[in-house]
């Protein structure tokens, strides 16, 4: 195992750890706005995965650097790494982020001004990225390209 790898891990599992204590005062953020208990798990569930794998997924990135990653997450990587990408699930995530962020912004990590943009960039994009996904979906088209297209 390379010296690099091995320093990528120790720093993977150190924000995971910070992560969980993160995840956990986002449950509790979110039950204080008197949210189903479901609908907790889920937004927990959606935002676990967005910190945990795909912040994570080539590099040490924190929550607080993903703000602004809906583009690509929900667009691109949420499409083609998560079997259960749906329609319903890429808008479930399109919300969790959203609360998310918000309650990262009453913590004061992250600005709201880059809170407002998520919220434009999830508004402007949701129709594509579901187009993208029933294009990734359709086995009628084989060449990848046609997929991404804009």
């Amino acid at each position: 195992m390379s010296l690099d790898y091995e320093k990528y891990e120790k720093e993977c599992e150190k924000i995971r750890k910070s992560n969980e204590k993160l995840l956990n005062q986002f449950e509790d953020w979110l039950a204080k706005k008197e949210i189903k208990q479901t609908t907790i798990n889920k937004h927990a569930e959606n935002i676990d995965f967005y910190i945990n794998d795909f912040l994570l997924y080539e590099d040490t990135y924190k929550p607080e650097d993903g703000v602004l990653d809906a583009n690509m997450f929900l667009g691109y990587w949420f499409i083609r790494k998560a079997m259960w990408a749906s329609e319903s699930s890429i808008k479930s995530n399109a919300s969790s982020l959203k609360k998310f962020y918000t309650f990262m912004c009453e913590m004061g990590r992250v600005d709201e001004e880059d809170v407002e943009e998520l919220k434009i960039i999830i508004k402007e994009n949701m129709s594509e990225w579901l187009n993208r996904l029933r294009r990734y979906d359709n086995p009628d088209i084989t060449e990848m390209e046609d997929v991404w297209k804009f």
